[in-house]
């Protein structure tokens, strides 16, 4: 469903670079180089480098947090739990933007979205010493009006709309489900754009379905990065970067198209 926005905002693409440093942490010692990764996706048009430090350090660590700051020339995005521990190295590192998420010690990733709802008296002081600080508060969110309405009311100025139910439903074949994901989907971008926010994407997102997000045109940025990361094994990150930022932008132009047409 096309965006009703007569000019659609300019999407950037966020590379998420975690699983590099998960297959490095494999085998332990320093390669392949999550910052060389961050590095070479910018080279190929990321507008923006996403690194999550989970509790655990599972594979993002400290240092490379410090070197993301430090040696790439795009915005970085640094997911993280509400934690104090959390919010003492992101006030340290001072990246663009933190993005907050949910993080359970047994998952494989992230499962859902953050409840902003249930934990909004704890959430509030990590958002205000955030803001603060200068740094941009995402959170990360499922597209349900109760969440983005919270979020809203929290002073968080952008958030990141889960679309792992969606893109999970797209990919096993499940029409019927995806629709009514997408449904969802669309719905909460409009209320979060009237709500004053700006709204990103992310999780689980490919080619195909980065392609059909794009025609959102109050999306600003997608975040991607477990796809990307397997597909680089086959054509390399360069490619795979390139690749993507095409499908993006030929979902945007099939946007204006159709409002040029309207």
């Amino acid at each position: 469903m096309p965006s009703p926005l007569p000019c659609p905002l300019p999407l950037r693409l966020g590379v998420n670079v975690d699983h590099v440093a998960t297959l490095r942490n494999a085998r332990g010692g320093a390669r392949p180089d999550p910052v060389r990764a961050a590095l070479l996706a910018i080279e190929a048009g990321a507008d923006g480098i996403t690194a999550h430090l989970r509790e655990d350090r599972r594979h993002i660590r400290d240092a490379d947090m410090t070197r993301l700051k430090a040696e790439i020339s795009k915005p970085l995005n640094f997911e993280m739990a509400a934690t104090e521990d959390m919010l003492r190295i992101a006030l340290a590192t001072k990246p663009h933007a933190v993005c907050l998420v949910p993080e359970r010690r047994e998952e494989l990733t992230t499962e859902g979205g953050l409840d902003v709802v249930g934990q909004h008296n704890a959430l509030a002081p990590y958002i205000s010493r955030l803001n603060d600080a200068g740094v941009r508060v995402s959170l990360f969110i499922a597209a349900d009006p109760a969440q983005i309405e919270m979020a809203a009311r929290l002073r968080a100025p952008v958030i990141e709309i889960h679309t792992g139910a969606w893109c999970d439903a797209v990919v096993d074949g499940h029409a019927q489900k995806a629709e009514a994901e997408w449904k969802r989907i669309v719905g909460g971008v409009a209320l979060a754009r009237s709500a004053g926010l700006e709204v990103h994407a992310g999780h689980g997102l490919d080619y195909a379905t980065a392609e059909t997000i794009a025609t959102l045109g109050e999306i600003a940025e997608l975040n991607i990065g477990y796809f990307m990361m397997g597909e680089a094994l086959f054509v390399g990150l360069a490619e795979t970067v390139r690749a993507m930022r095409a499908a993006m932008d030929k979902g945007r132009a099939s946007l204006l198209r159709g409002a040029g047409a309207a």
